[in-house]
């Protein structure tokens, strides 16, 4: 049998006013199988502060993992100070919370400057990000930086991009997140796409397992589930067959169609 983690991802599994909802995050983990799950500790959409979980108890005593998405507003890369102090403010608190239920990562989108901004600035306000975290110990839990799917001047779209941020970030140990979806609207080769990022990193610690609706070189991140996008289905397997670490499914779906998911991966991998 596989020793790979495979899951999902299951939102906050927590109410407006921070009560655990239908069991929590447990619970849809239990529902579907899984044996790894990623969550939100606040609003994605928002630059709150996560609070004190109500069941974080309960999380740090199970046996399932978990991992933690940072909100999608952050923009480490930004030159604008405006968004790019309170976006390394928010990535230091979201950490913090995430160290707290026992998290194995923290995944960050690579951001991106605009079209005005010398990408090279960006990859340094990157560098600087885990320079003065390193300063202060470290943020506790693993960082680890997601590719995504478009932005002309977006730090990990392109893998030559990627290779200038790990230049920038690979000597504090940033971790990798490769999401399948991403790299087949960013025109990445998914044939190769795992010895390709490890020729740049040397690491992939989170494999985000989602087919496409669009076709490759899109630059639309829009999800679809496994067995049913532009992505062919055996190509996807064997990106999480070959990248040998936990595999999140971000698609599109329900409990049941998740649990399927999560059955074919572990029939494949096994």
């Amino acid at each position: 049998m596989s020793s790979q983690l495979v899951g999902v991802h299951v939102g906050s599994g927590l109410t407006a006013d921070n009560q655990v909802e239908d069991g929590g995050v447990l619970a849809r983990a239990a529902e579907v199988d899984a044996a790894v799950v990623q969550v939100f500790l606040a609003d994605p959409q928002d630059w709150k502060a996560p609070k004190p979980r109500p069941d974080v108890d309960a999380l740090t005593a199970s046996d399932v993992a978990l991992v933690v998405h940072a909100p999608y507003v952050l923009n480490v890369a930004s030159p604008n100070n405006r968004i790019r102090i309170p976006s390394r403010k928010l990535v230091g608190q979201h950490a913090t919370a995430a160290a707290a239920i026992g998290a194995a990562g923290l995944v960050v989108h690579g951001g991106h400057v605009t079209g005005k901004d010398d990408p090279a600035a960006g990859f340094d306000n990157w560098r600087k990000l885990f320079q003065r975290q390193a300063g202060e110990g470290g943020f506790g839990v693993p960082v680890w930086i997601e590719n995504t799917a478009g932005g002309d001047h977006a730090m990990a779209r392109e893998l030559e991009a990627v290779a200038r941020l790990w230049e920038a970030v690979g000597e504090f140990g940033a971790g990798f997140v490769l999401d399948t979806c991403h790299a087949w609207a960013a025109g990445w080769d998914l044939e190769t796409v795992v010895e390709d990022v490890r020729a740049i990193t040397g690491r992939i610690d989170l494999v985000h397992l989602n087919n496409s609706r669009d076709e490759a070189g899109s630059t639309r991140d829009r999800h679809a589930p496994l067995s049913s996008g532009e992505i062919p289905t055996e190509l996807l397997l064997e990106v999480a067959r070959t990248a040998g670490c936990p595999v999140v499914l971000e698609t599109p779906g329900d409990a049941a169609s998740h649990a399927a998911e999560i059955a074919l991966l572990r029939e494949t991998l096994g």
